[in-house]
């Protein structure tokens, strides 16, 4: 299974993606996690991209589309893969669909958690006061200036990817707003309904 999943920061991507890492024994791909492993690495892609990562900024197209090549080359990306948090572009979208054809591979299902956005704010404000409470440093991201300027380039740069994938009837939309229970139902439904198509 080969999937992606779209929404904005702090939409619950990565609590699903995880869920759906251990039921169907994917490979989690999350280009945010990839670039946070290069900057801590210290590797040069990763340096490049950390100055552009601390203004709350997108990285190049090229820099992402070059992660996700060669982590598609892993053997458990072969197994299968859910890409969290690409792609952001509709460049991005044409560069993935090109990768997976000279790899031989397609893509089985396109999940966007659809959300609010002011009440998305809201939920990361609420996520960095916990962590503060908790005695935790909040992710340099969940900044509200910082994940406002992430989210105005989500809804900015993805305006146009998910109606690439709609035209391809490859979208399935579920409510990111919903409790994660319902969520996980929700895509478990389309996931069910994708794997008897």
């Amino acid at each position: 299974m080969r999937l992606i999943l779209l929404g904005p920061p702090g939409a619950g991507k990565g609590t699903q993606a995880l869920r759906l890492v251990k039921a169907f024994n994917l490979a989690h791909l999350s280009t945010g996690d990839m670039l946070r492993a290069a900057v801590q690495a210290g590797a040069p892609i990763g340096l490049k991209a950390k100055a552009i990562m601390d203004g709350g900024n997108l990285v190049s197209d090229e820099i992402v589309i070059g992660i996700i090549a060669d982590r598609l080359d892993a053997p458990d990306a072969r197994r299968g893969f859910i890409l969290d948090g690409f792609p952001r572009t509709l460049p991005q979208a044409e560069a993935l669909d090109a990768l997976l054809a000279r790899k031989a591979m397609k893509l089985d299902a396109v999940i966007e958690l659809v959300v609010d956005a002011e009440q998305l704010v809201h939920r990361i404000e609420g996520r960095a006061a916990q962590a503060r409470a908790a005695g935790e440093p909040a992710r340099k991201d969940d900044d509200p200036i910082v994940f406002k300027t992430r989210l105005d380039a989500y809804f900015r740069d993805t305006a146009a990817v998910t109606p690439y994938y709609r035209a391809r009837g490859l979208l399935r939309e579920v409510d990111g707003m919903a409790p994660i229970e319902d969520v996980s139902r929700a895509i478990d439904e389309v996931l069910g309904a994708t794997t008897q198509a």
